[in-house]
């Protein structure tokens, strides 16, 4: 269980809520309490709520989780936290997720299917509604059926955390010890681009390998393409210099408009 630090404006009774909350969010998804008290906090804590202690202040979202007192808070509340093992959630498409570097160092995210946004590779925490109905072709989640891509078994952390707890010590085996966890980079606005696209267990070495050949093709083209354009201007304005004044006579005056026609008198 995760030990509950003397903090300015966290005290027991508070702590005691939240993992009321977080019980009663477990019951629901039938989790048992086989779970180390951080995850089982982390997974039932409504994240992105304006903090209570620094309502009238920017950036008051609670979007720092602690995981030595099993609790989140907001940027303001951070420096009684420092030496705590801390971690930073974000939001895409109206759900939170975790950098995998930061939770790969408390549990295996081999099977949980990422996603890299912003040049980093992300998870989501909860279970999402799923997009469309799964009609039995192809890979999905091994607890809500969602349709993933084929190395994954799952679609949230979440959604693995449940599965392995119906086998015994199932979780425990995936877990990993961590004493020292700060935030791994400056806080941000913990909002993330929609522009994401799904990891692939193949898609590191592809980029590695052909990527190179496939980028220079289309420059190439580009380049020969406007060597081209650039060939046929030079054409034309050489050809008129050689000619003078004289050669853009008649072309100005084949340009040069019709006056008002005049009809023929009737007979």
């Amino acid at each position: 269980m995760c030990s509950i630090s003397p903090v300015v404006g966290l005290g027991r009774g508070k702590i005691g809520t939240w993992s009321l909350l977080a019980s009663d969010f477990l019951e629901q998804v039938g989790y048992s309490s086989s779970m180390p008290g951080w995850l089982e906090a982390m997974l039932g804590e409504k994240f992105f709520n304006p903090c209570m202690i620094h309502e009238t202040s920017k950036k008051n979202e609670k979007n720092i989780f602690c995981l030595d007192c099993c609790s989140s808070f907001c940027p303001q509340c951070l420096p009684p936290h420092r030496p705590h093992r801390l971690l930073q959630v974000r939001r895409y498409v109206y759900h939170d997720v975790v950098r995998v570097d930061d939770l790969e160092k408390l549990i295996d995210c081999s099977s949980v299917q990422s996603y890299t946004t912003n040049s980093a590779k992300v998870v989501f925490l909860n279970e999402r509604p799923p997009s469309r109905p799964f009609r039995g072709s192809g890979n999905a989640c091994l607890s809500c059926y969602r349709p993933l891509q084929d190395p994954y078994f799952f679609c949230s952390l979440s959604c693995k955390v449940k599965e392995l707890l119906r086998s015994e010590g199932g979780l425990w085996k995936e877990l990993r010890e961590c004493e020292y966890l700060p935030l791994s980079c400056e806080l941000d606005e913990g909002q993330l681009t929609p522009d994401s696209i799904l990891e692939s267990a193949s898609a590191t070495s592809s980029a590695s390998s052909g990527g190179g050949a496939a980028a220079a093709a289309p420059v190439a083209a580009g380049t020969e393409a406007a060597s081209r354009r650039k060939k046929r201007t030079s054409a034309g304005s050489g050809s008129g210099r050689r000619g003078g004044d004289r050669a853009a006579l008649p072309e100005m005056a084949s340009r040069r408009k019709k006056g008002v026609p005049v009809r023929a008198p009737l007979f």
